[in-house]
């Protein structure tokens, strides 16, 4: 017998809800200089009850072939990844109009 989903009802391979939370993130990217002239990229606006921040990190590590942490709710990449990270979040999902990136 199939799971069924305990937020929306619906069976789990029809279940629609992680991809409806997404949509209704509001998203900021922007970078920021650190300790010795390190440059970091943050993510914030991330709501990790609705969705799998350890999951979304790994994946953003592995694409921006760089290091990173989880800190209070937000994401850090190490390097400035503000061109490629709106087109990476979309790939995963993100609504690009949810997306702000801040020069």
């Amino acid at each position: 017998m199939q799971g069924i989903c305990p937020r929306c009802g619906l069976p789990t391979e029809l279940c629609v809800c992680g991809e409806i939370s997404r949509e209704q993130q509001k998203i900021t990217v922007y970078s920021e200089s650190r300790r010795f002239g390190k440059v970091v990229t943050v993510i914030e606006g991330l709501d990790e009850k609705k969705s799998d921040l350890k999951e979304l990190l790994k994946k953003l590590k592995s694409r921006m072939a760089c290091g990173g942490t989880m800190r209070e709710k937000s994401i850090e990449l190490q390097g400035d990844h503000k061109d490629r990270i709106k087109e990476v979040l979309v790939e995963f999902g993100f609504l690009p109009e949810s997306i702000d990136v801040i020069e």
